[in-house]
């Protein structure tokens, strides 16, 4: 099985972001992140209804980074610190040296690139690091803007899985997109 080491967090640099720790004053924006319709439009889980879930939630990356369970960071701006979304490895198969990553940026700061490039930066840091054999992403296939993200940083589609997952009272579709290491 695979060993990962997260006693020192590992923050990641990019030309324009810094990648870090979520905190607990990240709580507003972690808020806004998973209140909002409109960005939680193709993450099937309910949407949060109040500041004090915003912190239950950022506790709950904690406990699971401590049990190896997750990675997970906040995307902030360089030039000023400001929070723009949050990226990781969710759902780490460590005993398969392969984990989900997944992602979410508040609105006025998508179609720039900082996805692109923050997506870039863990998977760098999950194959050549952590020693990661796969990344996979799970989409919503209407989720043209992430699928595209995606794409640019070389993913390729693995499966088209049809109405696994309920939710709100619907079955949904999963796209599986996966990335394999090859001496990044």
């Amino acid at each position: 099985m695979l060993q990962i080491d997260l006693s020192v967090f590992p923050v990641l640099e990019t030309e324009r972001l810094i990648l870090r720790r979520l905190d607990i004053n990240d709580a507003p924006t972690v808020f806004t992140l998973r209140s909002s319709p409109e960005i939680m439009q193709y993450i099937p889980v309910p949407l949060t209804q109040t500041i004090e879930e915003a912190e239950t939630y950022i506790h709950s990356i904690d406990k699971r980074m401590e049990e190896k369970e997750c990675v997970n960071w906040a995307i902030t701006l360089k030039e000023n610190n400001v929070m723009i979304g949050n990226i990781g490895f969710y759902r780490m198969k460590l005993e398969h040296y392969r984990s989900e990553a997944g992602y979410s940026t508040l609105p006025e700061f998508n179609g720039k690139g900082y996805v692109t490039e923050a997506l870039q930066a863990i998977i760098n840091y999950g194959f050549s690091t952590m020693k990661l054999h796969s990344i996979e992403a799970l989409v919503d296939p209407d989720n043209i803007g992430s699928i595209k993200v995606l794409e640019k940083c070389g993913f390729e589609k693995e499966g088209h899985l049809k109405e696994n997952w309920f939710f709100n009272g619907k079955f949904l579709d999963t796209v599986i997109y996966s990335k394999l290491n090859k001496g990044v």
